[in-house]
């Protein structure tokens, strides 16, 4: 039979698994940080990564170093009737996701209901990101095959085929724009000196400094009437500003009166 002491010094010590589990669980927290520290870290160099690699996004005047007091008149390419109601302004990036889901997916329909029908036009202006290495060089080649009539055909070809001349999937782009120009029927011996030779550099720089001193920094942008709306919009979102800014214009329209003025009395 066990002595009282025997008993206390019993309850005092504790049992070799109770302390093996004291410092386990101990450990527990320890461990426990460590796992979410990992996680953050990992999370912070995935977020990293993205914020690197090419996507629409904000740019500086100062980053792009383009003198807007002096880069010239800028010069868009206008679609649609001139005398249209509701004036649409596009500043965008050829290799920018947004402006190509934009133009493949949005626009034939902007197009066909909006801009065919005259309700309204729209003009698209070079706003190059500079971390896009192959954007100017895109719209170069589109400048190019605007001298032949055809800017906005070179324009739909080069979003179409983003994914394969863009910054991540080559650092010579030339060749994916002269295939693009001959699917599209156009005289190679006028595209290809008017590309090597960068003929519309200041088109595209006047461009862009048209958007700086608009204060645009995000592709895509669109400027419909006064107010400026940024990122992709899509179908039900710019017919709504488009009729909305036809309603305010016509509102604010002085009416001619009718009929003609009686001829002065004799």
């Amino acid at each position: 039979m066990a002595s009282p002491s025997d008993k206390q010094r019993d309850r005092n010590v504790p049992r070799r698994n109770t302390v093996r589990e004291a410092r386990n669980a101990s450990n527990r927290p320890k461990i426990f940080y460590i796992v979410l520290a990992t996680i953050a870290l990992v999370g912070l160099a995935s977020l990293y990564a993205v914020s690197t690699k090419s996507k629409p996004g904000g740019v500086e005047a100062t980053a792009v170093g383009v003198d807007t007091a002096n880069a010239g008149q800028s010069q868009g390419y206008l679609m649609g009737n001139a005398d249209a109601p509701v004036k649409i302004l596009e500043f965008a990036d050829f290799e920018c996701p947004g402006c190509a889901s934009f133009a493949t997916i949005t626009e034939p329909d902007v197009r066909k209901r909006i801009i065919d029908t005259g309700l309204a036009n729209i003009t698209y202006y070079d706003y190059p990101l500079p971390q896009h290495r192959n954007t100017v060089p895109a719209s170069n080649a589109a400048a190019c095959a605007d001298e032949q009539g055809k800017f906005w055909a070179m324009h739909d070809r080069i979003f179409a085929g983003q994914n394969e001349w863009n910054t991540q999937a080559t650092d010579s782009p030339k060749a994916f724009f002269a295939r693009y120009a001959r699917e599209l029927g156009l005289d190679m011996s006028r595209w290809e000196p008017c590309y090597d030779t960068s003929r519309h550099k200041k088109r595209i720089a006047a461009n862009l400094a048209e958007g700086m001193r608009r204060k645009v920094n995000t592709t895509p942008t669109f400027i419909i009437g006064n107010r400026m709306y940024t990122g992709a919009l899509n179908y039900d979102e710019l017919k709504a500003i488009v009729d909305s800014t036809a309603r305010t214009a016509a509102a604010t329209t002085p009416t001619p009166a009718s009929g003609t003025p009686p001829a002065a009395a004799r």
